[in-house]
């Protein structure tokens, strides 16, 4: 099965339609999908679930999602940087799903594995606990917390090759390999793309068997969403 395609344009055709879920990699900033949010951005479609630790920021990464009103509910655990997110949260023009973020790490993990459910500690005695089924294990009380399987995810990766196997480097291998799992069909993009047999099998984070259709991405900007310096000493 051919998996290469052109384009992210080319790579999202006949997948994007109103309404869906997607699950997106990244990190803040690190590592985030940027070819496939912006062919996202540029389709139009609307009324999205979007799955990703945050929002980007303004103007950048999901954040351009946000400008043009695309998305109607975010599930994240982080929502600063993002001044628009904020207003429209505030303003009632976006839903927000707070998780923890190792909570939404394992709702997402989950899911990719096949595990409906399972039960934490965390949140117990919060909002986040309201509604949610509780349970007494050795004492303890847990609360339940559902898998996360979404329509689609998009990732981000340094390289891979043309069967879909991929290799994150160091910090953007965050949320990624567990996104790439999650979705029903996934789409990655990667920096540099090899022949099969190139990337060394022990270096590999995401199977290809998880990766549906592969691009690579040219001209990555890689924003800083903080730049922090300081004076070099006299």
């Amino acid at each position: 099965m051919r998996k290469v395609y052109e384009d992210a344009q080319a790579a999202l055709s006949g997948l994007l339609r109103d309404g869906m879920t997607i699950v997106a990699g990244g990190f803040g900033l690190c590592g985030i999908p940027e070819h496939l949010i912006e062919a996202i951005a540029e389709s139009g479609v609307k009324d999205l679930t979007v799955v990703s630790n945050n929002c980007g920021v303004d103007g950048w990464g999901l954040g351009k999602l946000l400008d043009r009103r695309q998305i109607k509910k975010m599930v994240s655990s982080y929502v600063g940087e993002n001044k628009e997110f904020a207003r429209q949260y505030l303003a009632g023009e976006v839903e927000v799903e707070f998780n923890p973020q190792g909570t939404l790490a394992e709702r997402i993990r989950a899911g990719g594995a096949g595990i409906p459910a399972f039960f934490t500690k965390t949140g117990v005695g919060t909002l986040v606990a309201e509604g949610k089924e509780h349970r007494e294990f050795d004492g303890e009380t847990y609360i339940m917390e559902r898998g996360i399987v979404c329509d689609l995810a998009i990732v981000k990766a340094w390289k891979g090759d043309h069967e879909g196997n991929l290799v994150y480097r160091k910090t953007a291998r965050n949320f990624n390999p567990i996104a790439a799992t999650a979705g029903r069909v996934c789409v990655a993009e990667v920096e540099e793309l090899v022949e099969c047999g190139k990337l060394d099998p022990d270096h590999i984070h995401t199977p290809g068997i998880y990766v549906d259709r592969i691009i690579q991405g040219r001209h990555y900007e890689k924003r800083i969403e903080q730049r922090t310096t300081r004076k070099r000493p006299a």
